[in-house]
């Protein structure tokens, strides 16, 4: 059924799914205290929020990873609507 859109749920999976991945390529888990990656899909609006707190002396800097990880949940929601176009 590639004519349809994904659901909500689907939107919020995969966006969630795509952050935390790209926390986790820049860090080892070991790296990370603390992560919370929040998602909502609201009237065609997606949100990503991101907290995350490496230990300390980690590279890269933390503000460019959660940049990165919310540009990858951005092209991930995209990729799931241009599968269904």
């Amino acid at each position: 059924m590639p004519d349809e859109e994904p659901t909500d749920a689907d939107v919020v999976e995969t966006a969630a799914a795509a952050a935390e991945g790209a926390v986790f390529d820049h860090y080892r888990k070991a790296e990370v205290k603390d992560l919370d990656v929040t998602v909502s899909f609201e009237d065609d609006q997606l949100s990503v929020d991101i907290y995350l707190n490496p230990a300390n002396e980690t590279d890269p800097d933390p503000d460019e990873v959660v940049e990165m990880a919310v540009g990858a949940a951005e092209a991930a929601v995209d990729g799931l609507f241009a599968a269904g176009a």
